[in-house]
């Protein structure tokens, strides 16, 4: 699904990332893990086209995204989550979420008719596509457009636990409801690989657990390939079969949790010597 090859990030001269390469398959569920500083989230901005690698190259499904801006890589279904929030803080719940669908359902449609990649089984219903006037007087096919998307975002909100919450300003949400919110908008987008980053930020350990069970569904549920960063070693070692650690932008361990929680590196590097026991 994803490989990163020989992947260098430098930022004038100091480098976030070096030589950076792994694989991740389609229906993975992997995670990266690492001290602050170590390279995680450069490593999701350059996947997801905010930042253009100094070196080596990104595939996606076996096609060279490395030169892609963010919108191109989004369109061929890769969707991510960020560190800090990035939500319509004075919209409605429901609003974050019909944003992303609609940017999907329409934006996706017009790609592949002017590159000529459009196909029956591709194409959105015909009916469902409005004029200026329709879309200026939320008349005619524009309503029920809005109907299609308004049903599928509340289908999110309900898988996500939030679905109560749809008619409430997103900025007024409790912290870990926000998180849940970042996810369902990025399931809008109707990804192949999901990125998330740092999930469980500012959750309790209550909220972390039922964040794991969130995590492992929608992955099942929706057929997803996923890629977590996290500091939440519980949620890590828990729902992770396949980890990643860094230090320093570079690959020092990857494996199991098992693999992980006893390789002598790792050890060093989140405690500073060769513990026998770590996290």
């Amino acid at each position: 699904m994803l490989e990163l090859s020989h992947v260098d990030m430098f930022f004038g001269g100091i480098a976030a990332l070096h030589d950076m390469s792994f694989t991740i398959h389609k229906g993975e569920l992997m995670g990266i893990i690492g001290p602050n500083g170590a390279g995680k989230t450069t490593i999701f901005n350059i996947i997801s086209g905010v930042y253009m690698p100094t070196a080596g190259t990104i595939y996606f499904q076996g096609s060279d995204i490395t030169p892609l801006k963010a919108y191109q890589i989004n369109r061929l279904g890769i969707a991510r989550t960020f560190q800090n929030l990035r939500l319509f803080t004075r919209s409605t719940v429901l609003e974050n979420v019909m944003t992303s669908a609609q940017n999907r359902y329409i934006n996706t449609y017009k790609e592949e008719f002017f590159t000529g990649n459009i196909s029956r089984t591709n194409a959105p219903d015909p009916e469902s596509w409005y004029s200026f006037i329709e879309s200026c007087l939320h008349l005619g096919r524009w309503k029920k457009t809005e109907q299609v998307l308004r049903f599928k975002s509340m289908k999110l909100l309900e898988r996500v636990g939030l679905a109560d919450r749809a008619n409430q300003i997103a900025g007024t949400l409790p912290y870990g409801m926000q998180r849940r919110l970042e996810i369902a908008r990025a399931l809008a987008l109707s990804p192949k690989l999901l990125m998330l980053d740092e999930p469980a930020a500012g959750m309790n350990p209550e909220e972390v657990f039922e964040l794991n069970d969130l995590i492992t569904g929608i992955h099942k549920d929706f057929d997803l390939t996923t890629l977590v960063i996290e500091h939440h070693m519980d949620l890590i070692m828990k729902i992770c079969p396949h980890i990643i650690c860094l230090n320093f932008g570079a690959k020092i361990a990857e494996g199991s949790s098992e693999e992980i929680q006893n390789n002598p590196e790792v050890l060093a590097a989140y405690l500073g010597s060769d513990e026998e026991e770590v996290i």
